[in-house]
């Protein structure tokens, strides 16, 4: 998930930098231009040329135009066109800019010391495409400011949903690499899906669908409107960026403006409260209690540091299940073994990161939501989804589960109740599992979960009097609690090996290696 110990210590060390001498004036700015720059730093190589600079510089461009588009209406709701951007605004679009041609600027240092993995491209030929995409950018608005709303949207969201697509088919992308190869006179022939590796593209892309999404329902909860460096900071926040969780934009930006109210350790707010004689208060705001968010930032970071550097690597060292291990194994003992533990890795190798994300976040004023909250503990695949990977599962059901459920039941001849939650189900799922990649296996990977959903659904409502009288018998709740849980785990067990192997052959020979059928 590209994170490492030097990762996690730079970060800390600014975060010192960050309580000890920014005041809060300034704090928005200084994770604003960390973010930007981080995101270069932190895109792995790729053999495509330029590409890990120009992939990150296509997600600024995005971000930018996700905000633009999501602006409010300048007279209220009746009101066409969009808002203009105020002077801060400006200042923090000639910043961005600013940064993106400082970091091209990387190619005339050496290789040790570039910000970015490869060596970019000419600042001067990235000047002139910031200059082309902004009047191209300028030309559109002209035609389409007093346009319907709602339709730009969508065509935005179709946008950022193909390029989803191109960057988690493999036909699809090795066919992009093939023609970037050749525009860069690189050989199309040796193009592969691992040419094109775009860092946080997927957790952005749920970001900003989430932000036109909510648009499209009405204006922003976000009072005042969200300024262009907010929502940048929102969307390339870097504790966040590689692997979620995927925050929403309202609880994230009150947490940035209230850090604009707090006092730095050897300074002192310049825009708060001031006394006679406009003297300062010298006292930090109520919160501001930098040794207990040290203390609980740093515990956060080191559990998922244990998470994932000692548990989860130590699994990775052969514990757990691969291609390569399911095809060659012939113990079905040893099968399970290694299943079990690619099940434990899986968790604390998310978890872990998840952990150390939140407790980055901490350290920087942004309580970032949890992700997993004991999920192999639970007694039914609906628990376990609202304990595994809650925000993407949350972002899913409210974008996928709910509306779709919605259009169902406005509909004049509508189908059964039955009928709409099966449907609701398995789109959820299979979205939520070709969220992952779009293949086959990922693609019945989101079946199986959608199924054991709507199935989990009916014996629910079927047997709710039954399980409300058994609340009285504790032994017979404790036993029914222990086969509720045995069969959950294994449910879920079960599904990774669609999951993790690359084909449904290989996943049906080892469910039969699994069952003892040889």
């Amino acid at each position: 998930m590209n994170v490492d110990l030097v990762v996690i210590g730079l970060f800390v060390g600014t975060s010192l930098l960050y309580t000890l001498l920014i005041p809060g004036r300034w704090r928005g700015w200084f994770l604003f231009i960390v973010s930007v720059l981080a995101i270069y730093w932190r895109q792995s190589f790729t053999p495509l040329r330029f590409a890990d600079y120009l992939l990150q510089t296509i997600t600024i461009l995005l971000t930018v135009l996700t905000w633009w588009v999501t602006r409010p209406e300048p007279n209220g709701a009746a009101a066409k066109g969009w808002l203009k951007p105020d002077r801060s605004d400006v200042v923090t679009l000639l910043v961005l800019f600013g940064l993106v041609l400082l970091v091209a600027g990387n190619r005339y240092l050496a290789v040790e010391w570039r910000l970015t993995a490869s060596r970019p491209p000419s600042p001067w030929w990235v000047a002139v495409g910031l200059l082309a995409s902004g009047g191209l950018f300028a030309l559109a608005w002209h035609w389409l400011r007093r346009a319907a709303r709602r339709p730009l949207l969508t065509a935005v969201i179709l946008f950022i949903a193909l390029l989803f697509a191109l960057l988690k088919a493999p036909a699809l992308t090795t066919a992009v690499a093939a023609g970037w190869r050749t525009l860069t006179g690189q050989q199309a022939a040796l193009a592969a899906p691992s040419d094109l590796t775009w860092l946080g593209f997927s957790y952005v892309a749920f970001r900003l669908i989430h932000t036109l999404r909510d648009r499209q329902t009405g204006p922003l909860a976000v009072t005042p409107p969200l300024t262009l460096r907010e929502f940048v900071t929102y969307v390339l926040f870097f504790p966040s960026y590689v692997a979620g969780p995927i925050d929403r934009v309202e609880r994230f930006v009150g947490d940035v403006r209230e850090e604009g109210k707090r006092y730095s350790v050897f300074g002192i707010q310049h825009s708060v409260i001031r006394q006679k004689g406009d003297v300062p208060n010298p006292s930090p705001l109520p919160g501001t209690d930098y040794g207990s968010r040290y203390w609980q930032g740093g515990g956060r970071i080191l559990i998922g540091l244990f998470k994932k550097f000692v548990i989860a690597d130590t699994l990775a060292l052969g514990m757990s299940l691969t291609a390569v291990n399911a095809a060659q194994a012939t113990s079905t003992l040893w099968l399970w073994v290694l299943l079990y533990g690619y099940a434990l890795r899986l968790f604390f190798d998310f978890s872990g990161y998840t952990d150390m994300a939140i407790g980055l976040g901490m350290l920087f004023g942004v309580t970032l939501p949890e992700n997993f909250k004991r999920p192999y503990h639970t007694t039914n695949i609906t628990a376990f989804w609202q304990s595994w990977h809650i925000t993407l599962s949350a972002w899913a059901r409210f974008y996928v589960f709910s509306p779709l459920s919605r259009s169902w039941l406005r509909r004049r001849r509508r189908p059964s109740n039955t009928i709409i939650l099966f449907t609701a189900h398995l789109a959820t799922m299979i979205i939520i599992g070709l969220w992952h990649g779009l293949t086959v296996n990922y693609l019945i990977w989101g079946l199986w979960h959608g199924l054991a959903l709507f199935a989990h659904k009916q014996w629910s409502d079927r047997t709710r009097q039954w399980y409300q009288g058994l609340q009285e018998k504790p032994w017979p709740k404790r036993g029914w609690t222990a086969v509720t849980w045995f069969l959950t785990f294994h449910y879920v067990t079960l599904g990774w090996v669609w999951f993790t192997l690359p084909t449904p052959q290989l996943a049906l020979e080892t469910f039969g290696k699994l069952l003892g059928i040889k």
